[in-house]
């Protein structure tokens, strides 16, 4: 599979795209990767982007281990493998236990999770394959989190599903990374 919109030497950028580059790599991300590699063909697309992301990333309500579990759902029900690659270590160094990554890969349901995953998990898993959720997981999630806490949750699920849907049709290059990639 050939990468649709992969990396543009930085000498060939317009000064819209250099600034929006450089947003992202003064950033907390530090570089350049993932979605903002195709994003930059489109500099005020990726500007917004890259700002919705910093805050459902790094300062969401639900907090960074949370964060990076709905990401985790996100990925494999879009079958993302960048998300995942990128993602999957970051959970496990957050504190999401690797017997969970291992069952969102596999498309198993996670056992053991604490109350918070567990909301976490029902709330975007019903999102992301009913298209709606079901009033006892938004209670479950509502309780845990409040009404910020779940609208950072929605935004979470629809940032990356909007990045999966961009990265699987433009077929972007999967990083190398310490986990392993989803299976089919």
């Amino acid at each position: 599979m050939k990468d649709r919109l992969g990396p543009i030497p930085s000498s060939e950028w317009t000064p819209e795209q250099r600034a929006a580059a450089q947003a992202v790599i003064d950033g907390p991300r530090g570089s350049l990767y993932g979605p903002f590699v195709p994003l930059l063909r489109s500099p005020e697309l990726m500007g917004c982007a890259q700002r919705m992301g910093e805050y459902l990333r790094y300062r969401s309500a639900i907090g960074t281990r949370l964060s990076e579990l709905a990401i985790l759902v996100t990925a494999r029900q879009w079958n993302q493998q960048v998300e995942w690659a990128i993602h999957a270590p970051i959970a496990r160094d957050a504190g999401i236990a690797q017997a969970t990554i291992d069952a969102i890969a596999e498309c198993r349901p996670p056992s053991a999770l604490a109350a918070d995953e567990q909301a976490v998990f029902d709330f975007c898993t019903e999102l992301q394959r009913d298209k709606r959720v079901s009033d006892a997981s938004w209670n479950a999630a509502l309780a845990q989190f409040g009404e910020h806490g779940v609208t950072d949750l929605m935004g979470i699920n629809g940032y990356y599903t909007f990045l999966a849907m961009l990265m699987n049709a433009a077929q972007s290059e999967v990083p190398p990374s310490t986990a392993a990639p989803l299976p089919d």
